[in-house]
């Protein structure tokens, strides 16, 4: 067990605040001061016995701190008083002797101390000297060196000592020599700290402990992890100058090339060309495939020939590559009520769409890893298809790339071209990538129903990658060559007809069919879109041209006939245009135009309106059909004479609509007692259907049940009645089958005056979908048989009955 010999002396000394410096006792140690209050000290201490007590700063760790410390007194600057002085110094610092002080021509002074005992600071106070302490100085000697344990942690630190002048080679010989020859265990674990460790606060937790053994383990342990530092700091510093020396190599190498070149009659600006390149794919960040690719297209043109063709084709290849957005997402905004009243904003109508929009974004909002849907909206020209996907994309936080498909026939349009051909160019989606400058932008593909094929290849066939959500994650345009993820672009396609597109192209996107605008809601299209827009193209603003609501629903009626608003757009041009110039010509500051006054500026309607007729007639039916330009009153007519049995069919009608003569005609056969219809009709009378407006193709199924009834009231001669119209499919049992576009049938009908419409019992569903003002002005009548229709539409005599 050892035995130690404690010594314990108060005194009272100046102090010296030092900043990072530690004095250890036994150590000489030599540093320069500079403030007053530090040279002050050290000339009180030589003036009396020469000592002091020399104690470090603590560290500053906040800003406050750093507040109270500036201007301390006894240290490298001055003021404040001392009784922050314990806060700011360690509890532990040094008595020292100054051997010699020297003072230097820059006003500071060097001082040589040798400390001669640890000391604990107990009070510190002004004087009118200066700053003086109260310290106990205390010294623990153990005796015989420590006997075993002490030979032991002295040897520890010997071979700890040895491994660090392997991290260490200048230290010198000297210091090596002088630590390998003290045995004493407090004077080699003082000399060691104040000689080999770096950080200030490992030194000053060495000097705190006054236990000379407990001293050699803690130095031991903080020599281990210095130790692991320096060698950790040893391997940085070989692989920095191995790189180095890796770029001093490549740098020569390149330098000699650059001769070479010179003497070949090169450029330095290909070899500025060439580095650029470099530069912008290191600074790219690509993924690790198509960084190793696109170096080797770079090293590939540094061998080409400058104004070679292949150079070229190298240079734009590059440049494509670099431009596209192969990691860069632009950020979605997923918030369901923003979305809808930017789509609100921008669009009246349109609520499918808009809902399904809604749906995607609620959904995306919940599941962001949600694969986007491919949408195609199915409508008119002009009912909004291509501005609500801009629309879309505002709402969705997406950038807007438009991709027209009109006329495409090529496939290399859609894929691009091989770099092995002259004038090779990427495809559409590509080029579509590029100009968003994302990967996730709203891509509109434009006029699919217009695709064409010829013997360069089906295009739609290359849409099928494209629109495949299973695939479109690596699709390969023949240009670029390597996988582009299109997986988060939404895809939305436009087309006029589903007929046209090929089967497995639709079975890609979900079809959204966009109905017919009514004229309520051309009227809302009008006054919050088309009038605004228009009155700013001309220079024109609310005050200066007014145009009423009568105006507007008279241009609808009698001055356009379209499903979508295009023609109705240019009519309210032609009406700013007329008033702009009444304004200058008159000198009015504005102008108001009224349902009375639209003749004068826009000249004699347009458009005849179909109405009913004045008077219930025999074998004229007021049918509904739809067309491009919405519903239209679709009147049929037959007549009967004597003859052999003959029936004939006019007005420019198709091959469905014709076999819908023929099986009313069979049904009437079938049905004729019940019907009220002489059973030899198909023998002595001849039959004559005609659809008026004979220059325009009609076809289709729905015109059947309309052309029953006219050859019924024909045939049993009572009159149809002219405020009933009719859509519907008929069979030869006479049951009537649903038909489509009840929307804008019912909308023509309430037009034309009719105030019951038949329609199918299957159709009953779609009753929704129409306009409120038209549902409450009609009656609908849901009908499943003929019999049911015949009942409504002729007019009978109350003994007389239409049942089959």
């Amino acid at each position: 067990m050892q035995r130690y010999i404690e010594k314990v002396e108060p005194m009272t000394l100046p102090v010296l605040i030092l900043d990072s410096i530690t004095v250890f006792p036994l150590i000489p140690i030599s540093f320069e001061v500079s403030s007053e209050a530090a040279i002050s000290a050290c000339e009180r201490a030589e003036a009396a016995d020469g000592m002091l007590f020399a104690v470090q700063r603590r560290p500053i760790e906040s800003e406050e701190q750093l507040e109270s410390v500036k201007d301390a007194p006894g240290g490298e600057t001055e003021g404040d008083d001392a009784s922050s002085i314990i806060s700011q110094v360690f509890s532990v610092g040094t008595v020292a002797k100054i051997r010699q002080s020297v003072k230097l021509p820059e006003g500071t002074l060097r001082v040589f101390l040798e400390g001669t005992s640890r000391a604990t600071l107990s009070r510190c106070y002004d004087t009118a000297s200066g700053l003086v302490a109260d310290v106990i100085a205390k010294t623990i000697r153990v005796e015989d060196n420590g006997g075993i344990k002490g030979e032991a942690l002295i040897h520890e630190i010997n071979t700890a000592f040895d491994e660090f002048v392997k991290f260490l080679p200048r230290l010198s010989n000297e210091l090596i020599t002088a630590v390998k020859s003290i045995r004493n265990p407090g004077l080699l674990a003082d000399f060691v700290a104040s000689n080999v460790l770096i950080n200030p606060l490992d030194k000053q937790q060495v000097l705190e402990e006054f236990n000379p053994l407990r001293r050699l383990e803690l130095l031991a342990v903080i020599m281990e992890r210095e130790r692991d530092i320096l060698s950790t700091e040893l391997d940085i510093h070989r692989r920095v100058r191995r790189q180095i020396e890796s770029n001093q190599r490549e740098y020569y190498l390149k330098e000699q090339l650059k001769a070479i070149k010179n003497e070949l009659g090169y450029t330095d600006d290909e070899d500025d060309e060439i580095d650029e390149y470099y530069q912008k794919i290191e600074a790219a960040k690509l993924p690790k495939e198509i960084n190793e690719k696109l170096v080797r297209e770079v090293k590939k043109l540094a061998k080409t020939p400058y104004n070679s063709a292949e150079a070229s084709v190298l240079r734009n290849y590059l440049d494509l590559c670099l431009e596209l957005p192969w990691t860069k997402l632009s950020k979605e905004r997923a918030n369901v009520a923003a979305a809808r009243k930017v789509l609100e904003r921008d669009h009246d109508g349109l609520e499918k769409v808009k809902e399904r929009i809604l749906e995607y974004i609620a959904v995306k909002q919940l599941n962001p890893e949600l694969r986007n849907q491919i949408l195609c909206l199915v409508g008119p020209p002009g009912t909004g298809k291509t501005s609500i996907a801009a629309s879309i994309a505002k709402a969705t936080g997406r950038k807007y790339v438009r991709v027209s498909l009109g006329g495409i026939r090529d496939e290399a349009d859609i894929r691009g071209h091989r770099k092995t051909y002259v004038g090779a160019m990427p495809g559409r989606i590509i080029n579509a990538l590029r100009q968003a400058g994302t990967r996730n932008p709203l891509i509109l593909l434009d006029e699919i129903d217009k695709l064409t094929r010829d013997a360069h290849g089906d295009p739609a066939s290359a849409l099928l990658e494209v629109l495949d959500a299973e695939q479109n994650k690596t699709f390969r345009d023949h240009f670029v060559e390597m996988p582009m993820d299109l997986s988060d672009c939404l895809f939305i396609a436009t087309a006029n007809t589903l007929s046209t597109i090929p089967r497995p192209l639709v079975d890609r996107m979900e079809v959204i069919e966009l109905q017919t605008y009514t004229r309520h809601e051309k009227l809302g299209i009008a006054k919050n879109h088309l009038i605004p827009k228009q009155l700013k193209r001309h220079g024109l603003n609310k005050r200066m041209l007014r145009i009423s609501d009568d105006a507007i629903l008279e241009v609808i009626d009698f001055y356009t006939q379209e499903a979508g608003v295009r023609n109705l757009e240019r009519e309210i041009a032609k009406l700013c245009r007329k008033a702009a110039m009444e304004i200058v010509e008159t000198g009015a500051k504005s102008v108001k135009i009224t349902a009375e006054e639209i003749s004068k500026y826009l000249g004699v309607r347009k458009v005849r309106p179909e109405t009913v007729i004045a008077n219930d007639a025999i074998g004229v039916v007021n049918g509904l059909a739809y067309t491009e330009m919405g519903g239209e009153l679709l009147r049929v007519e037959a007549v009967s004479m004597p003859g052999t049995g003959k029936l004939e069919l006019t007005g420019s009608l198709g091959d469905v609509m014709k076999e819908s003569a023929r099986a009313a005609v069979s049904y009437i056969r079938a049905n004729s007692e019940a019907l009220g219809v002489d059973a030899d009709f198909y023998k002595t009378r001849d039959i004559h259907i005609h659809v008026p407006e004979g220059a325009i193709p009609k076809d289709g199924p729905s015109a059947g049940i309309t052309i029953a009834t006219a050859l019924v009231s024909e045939l049993s001669g009572i009159p149809v009645r002219r405020d009933v119209a009719m859509t519907g499919e008929i069979t030869l049992r006479g049951h009537v089958l649903p038909v489509g576009g009840l929307r804008e049938k019912s909308m023509a009908a309430y037009k034309a005056g009719v105030t019951e419409v038949c329609i199918p019992e299957d159709n009953t569903r779609d009753l929704e979908d129409i306009d409120p003002t038209v549902r409450e002005a009609i009656k609908f009548v849901h009908c499943r048989e003929i019999s049911e229709v015949l009942k409504t539409a002729l007019v009978r005599r109350d003994n007389q009955d239409a049942q089959p």
